[in-house]
């Protein structure tokens, strides 16, 4: 009876476990369609791209499509803008998130949870409503058209605050207090004690940082008036704007604006999955 019993079991697990990693085969192959399709139109004439029934091979067109781009709009030089926004944009927000971040969670002033209130009160504000009075603002003191419009509003924001707040309050204050007794300041644990702590966290804010500066449109075709400054959504758009039918030549330009971040994102997440590796070793 028991092995009646223990063999109908692993017979359910074994069904069980066949649905799931079918479920998780279908669910990796949707996400990764996309940019399987963005490959196949990059690489054929848009012609064959409106092939009924739709061609899903990749083509041999995508010598020509890249030099239509590199022809029609400055590709490099709205990469090296990009790059340099991104970059820039990443790395202050890291210092100045992780830096107040730790602060909220670790000192006590006062003031404090009023204040920590009220900055996650703005992240109900839509970001739409805030363009006319940072536009205004970036007028008056004679920021608009550089990229100091781009990187200086976005240095410290609410949920970076926040998402290092809340992974910094699983640091122990027995280890801080230690550090303090002796002779850390209150600046040196941040820089010795937290960091390499928060790498993590670091690496998943870096990661939706870089992307969400990178992918940005509205904010630099508002501050951006010098083509020399543009970054690549705006050339992309011009491309678009200028080849309307010639949508192999769009996606071509799409995914050679695409695969600087997945670059980034390969690069980055080692460091996120191998600190939570080595968390859950300690833990």
């Amino acid at each position: 009876m028991r092995q009646g019993v223990n063999k109908f079991m692993r017979h359910n697990l074994l069904i069980s476990k066949t649905f799931a990693h079918a479920f998780l085969v279908i669910g990796v192959l949707l996400s990764i369609f996309p940019f399987y399709w963005l490959v196949v139109m990059s690489t054929n004439e848009t012609a064959a791209i409106f092939a009924v029934p739709p061609r899903f091979t990749f083509g041999d067109s995508f010598a020509t499509n890249f030099g239509k781009v590199m022809d029609s709009i400055d590709f490099w030089r709205a990469l090296l803008n990009t790059l340099f926004v991104a970059s820039v944009s990443t790395a202050l927000q890291l210092f100045f998130n992780s830096l107040t971040g730790f602060t909220f969670s670790k000192f006590k002033f006062p003031g404090r949870h009023l204040l920590f209130f009220l900055m996650m009160a703005t992240m109900m504000i839509p970001g739409q409503m805030l363009l006319v009075p940072q536009f205004i603002i970036m007028k008056e003191i004679g920021w608009i058209g550089s990229y100091y419009a781009l990187i200086v509003p976005g240095i410290a924001t609410a949920f970076g605050i926040f998402w290092i707040r809340q992974y910094a309050m699983a640091i122990h204050d027995e280890l801080l207090e230690a550090a303090t007794i002796d002779g850390c300041s209150k600046f040196g644990l941040y820089w010795r004690i937290a960091l390499p702590i928060l790498k993590p966290a670091l690496a998943f804010l870096a990661i939706t940082t870089f992307m969400g500066v990178w992918e940005d449109y509205l904010w630099p075709l508002i501050i951006l008036n010098d083509s020399s400054k543009f970054t690549l959504m705006l050339v992309l758009q011009q491309l678009k704007s200028v080849h309307t039918a010639d949508y192999s030549m769009v996606m071509t330009g799409t995914l050679l604006a695409t695969i600087p971040l997945i670059v980034f994102f390969l690069i980055i997440s080692r460091q996120f999955i191998a600190g939570i590796m080595e968390g859950a070793v300690k833990s």
